[in-house]
């Protein structure tokens, strides 16, 4: 295969896809204020009943002045960017802390109470460290019987590799050490910190539509000072406007996360057969999640929050074909085995 050129490819989609994420960002801003003006013409109780909608809009307009737009704009660029901090905050310590936000447990090397397969884990992951002249990252086990596996860091002094138990007990050395060079990509091409950024920037645009509910509960308390006191009212319409772009902002944002997640695993997939020259490895492994009953698929709590950081599709649902953060596993395969006549292994 040209891993190089598929290289290529997936880095300039990467950078397209981002550029959109931000560019999201800032059409959310521009969507409220011109929600709030329309909020203003329609129930605004300083203008008579029967105005034409232009007038409403131009007044609406007059009462928008730059100060007001630009606070607007301030307050929910200021609520993304509040929601992105705390969630960075919480995943200040890197890798460990998503590892144990997922339920796994740290190997500890040279512990006598180690399996083989655990013991074969942590030597493929020491050699793959080597090889790419890294240091080792810690390795964490999730008693899950899927076949997965995810890098997690905001750098690679504190990455951590993750390995479900089903990835070591049914893949033998040469399909785990494709499924850890994977993840060693992840960790050289920076997706470590770009995934946590985008954890981080959902969560901040999910805040937006949390503002509106917190605001819908407070606006009935609002007390009329006249009969043309409308501010309850366009308060709890404001409120509204937040949690729809909120919410429809979280969905569309975690479709943006999910293209850009799906080629950085074509990206990942090229550069494990560069690391080990050797196509079976990954081939074997994807090849295996697809003959699984159980698949990649994941029962940890906050797998969903993580999905796009997994070697394979961790979570299933509704609307996966648009939401799905892994390119359909015969399409990866394919791209690593040409030639494949797209049937799976036998499960003993």
């Amino acid at each position: 295969m040209d891993f190089f050129s598929h290289q290529d490819t997936a880095r300039r989609k990467t950078g397209l896809l981002v550029a959109l994420m931000s560019l999201a960002v800032v059409s959310m801003i521009g969507i409220t204020v011109a929600a709030v003006v329309l909020t203003l013409a329609f129930f605004d109780g300083n203008l008579p009943q029967g105005v034409p909608l232009g007038q409403r809009l131009a007044y609406a307009w007059s009462m928008m002045d730059v100060n007001m737009a630009a606070t607007i704009a301030l307050g929910v660029g200021g609520l993304v960017l509040l929601g992105s901090l705390y969630k960075r905050f919480q995943l200040r310590a890197g890798g460990r802390a998503v590892a144990e936000s997922l339920g796994a447990r740290k190997l500890v090397p040279d512990s006598p109470s180690l399996t083989h397969e655990e013991q074969q884990l942590l030597n493929i992951v020491r050699e793959m460290a080597l090889a790419a002249s890294m240091p080792t990252p810690d390795v964490y086990l999730m008693d899950d019987d899927a076949i997965n596996a995810f890098a997690a860091g905001r750098k690679p002094e504190d990455a951590v590799i993750g390995v479900t138990r089903g990835c070591i007990m049914r893949l033998d050395r040469e399909g785990l050490q494709g499924v850890i060079a994977h993840e060693f990509s992840h960790i050289v091409h920076g997706d470590m910190r770009m995934n946590l950024r985008l954890v981080a920037a959902l969560h901040g645009i999910l805040l937006i539509g949390l503002a509106g509910y917190y605001l819908l509960r407070v606006a009935p308390l609002r007390r009329r000072t006249s009969s043309k006191d409308n501010s309850a009212l366009v308060m709890m319409v404001i409120a509204l406007v937040l949690i729809v772009i909120g919410f429809a902002g979280t969905f569309f944002g975690n479709l943006i996360k999910a293209a850009i997640s799906r080629q950085r695993e074509y990206l990942a997939d090229a550069s494990a057969v560069q690391y080990t020259r050797n196509p079976n490895g990954i081939t074997k492994a994807l090849k295996s999640i697809g003959a699984s009953a159980s698949g990649s698929r994941l029962a940890a709590t906050h797998a969903p929050d993580f999905s796009h950081m997994f070697f394979g599709e961790a979570v299933g649902g509704a609307f996966m074909s648009l939401l799905a953060t892994h390119p359909p596993i015969q399409d990866r395969i394919k791209r690593l085995e040409p030639g494949w006549d797209g049937t799976f292994p036998t499960q003993g």
